[in-house]
């Protein structure tokens, strides 16, 4: 028997290297080389998604990067400034809801394409502001267009990807929205000295249209649907009965307490990210000392450190989740990362030296970022098929948070002259977030089949 196998084995061997006929080994590699050669469809969307995301984040935060410029052009005071701000979040806010709603309802491809081509609009359109109230009224309206965003590009990972994929989907969409965070200091800084802010805003409409008109010649909703998708991949992705859109059971999903704990834990946390998204340029310049220079590059340092954050966020969740289910993952993770995140941001507001609050800005940012992808992931398992619209419901509460932020934080800096006070109201905030996620269960949300796999 030992002997049979000692000769065996070498035969094999010789048999697998026996030289074929060139037209076989040709049609052999062929087949071999076209596996690696095929780019999943799926990772293709996300791709999009991703580049939509750092575009959306430019676009945002083109106001705040330039907004010491706008302010001295147009002689805008503080109080003026957060409510300039804050136009942008409650038209957000407003549209939030709706626009998840109707991508549920009327595809994804149809609403992502809608918003963009509004917003990047109306982002151009800001160049033509002469005043305030025009100022006001064009991110009012660029809020409009914007609201929906991200609640749809979760409808889109709800039905392209797997339950396995989807939070570090999220992590890299978001991780797309820092990279885009920390480029709008690094180009629009240079771009606003050279050209100046209005060419700024133009330009940046300009990129809108161009993935607006990508997005609607390549994209399908179905991903049976998308051509040159391998069957194979359909049934990785799997779910093939949810691929249709309906109309939301507002009584339902509404009726979700989970969706109603994560909705007031969002308006929380959303005091510190849109105290970064808002204030940060400013506070760096007249709160603590920089220069507009420095804020140009060092502003980029806590957006660029967030990529990390989402990415290793989205991978933990995952991972976490493997060993002890997404309920108690997400939640201990959301949490924990909060807690951490308010304690740096306190300390950003104490210290007086440069290096050490850069440091410690960049700390909280990465931290409040780690947990981003077990949030809206969290977020998507409570709304299930509806995930769209339970994700508008949830980041309407976190504009109305940063809504409130944005004014409050400007009135109290031009009562107290102080700009650490509201960052400190901040921090206390952020720290009633984490309190709040320590109680959410995803797992108990409107499609039971999303709960059972998250078992």
């Amino acid at each position: 028997m030992d002997g049979a196998r000692g000769r065996s084995a070498p035969a094999r061997r010789c048999r697998r290297t026996r030289p074929r006929q060139p037209g076989t080994r040709h049609r052999t590699r062929a087949r071999h080389s076209a596996g690696p050669a095929t780019v999943k469809k799926r990772r293709i969307v996300l791709g999009f998604l991703a580049v939509l995301s750092v575009i959306t984040f430019i676009d945002r935060l083109a106001i705040a990067v330039t907004g010491p410029t706008i302010q001295k052009d147009l002689n805008i005071s503080p109080e003026q400034w957060g409510w300039v701000l804050s136009a942008y979040v409650i038209a957000y806010a407003v549209f939030e809801i709706p626009s998840g709603a109707m991508g549920d309802k009327h595809g994804y491809r149809k609403e992502l394409r809608r918003i963009t081509i509004w917003w990047s609009f109306f982002t151009a359109i800001t160049a033509l502001c002469r005043s305030f109230w025009q100022l006001a009224a064009a991110r009012f309206l660029f809020g409009l267009g914007a609201a929906g965003a991200y609640p749809n590009m979760t409808g889109v990972l709800y039905r392209w990807l797997p339950a396995r994929e989807r939070a570090r989907g999220q992590g890299v969409i978001w991780a797309a929205s820092r990279l885009g965070g920390g480029l709008a200091p690094l180009l629009l800084v240079p771009a606003n000295i050279w050209f100046g802010w209005r060419a700024v805003f133009v330009i940046l409409g300009l990129l809108g249209f161009v993935w607006a008109i990508a997005w609607w010649r390549w994209f399908h909703d179905n991903p049976a649907d998308q051509p040159g998708i391998t069957p194979e991949e359909v049934a990785e992705i799997g779910r093939d009965e949810m691929a249709g859109h309906t109309g939301t059971p507002w009584k339902k999903l509404l009726g979700l307490p989970q969706l109603w704990l994560i909705t007031v834990a969002y308006f929380f946390y959303a005091f510190g990210s849109w105290f970064f998204f808002g204030w940060f340029p400013t506070w760096m310049v007249k709160g603590a000392g920089f220069t507009v220079a420095e804020m140009g590059i060092y502003g980029s340092i806590p957006f660029l450190l967030g990529i990390v954050g989402n990415l290793a966020g989205g991978v933990l969740c995952d991972r976490l989740a493997e060993r002890i289910g997404i309920g108690r993952a997400y939640r201990i993770i959301a949490s924990a990362c909060l807690v951490v995140t308010a304690a740096l941001l306190v300390a950003m507001s104490l210290v007086t030296s440069k290096v050490a609050i850069i440091a410690f800005a960049g700390a909280a940012f990465m931290v409040m970022d780690l947990m981003l992808p077990a949030a809206w992931a969290m977020c998507m398992a409570i709304g299930g098929r509806y995930g769209g619209t339970a994700s508008g419901v949830m980041n309407t509460a976190g504009n109305l948070g940063g809504f409130i932020c944005s004014v409050a934080f400007g009135y109290v800096v031009a009562a107290t002259g102080n700009y650490n006070l509201p960052l400190q109201g901040v921090a206390a905030m952020v720290l009633v977030a984490a309190g709040i996620f320590a109680f959410i269960d995803c797992t108990r949300g409107f499609d039971l089949k999303a709960g059972a796999l998250a078992q």
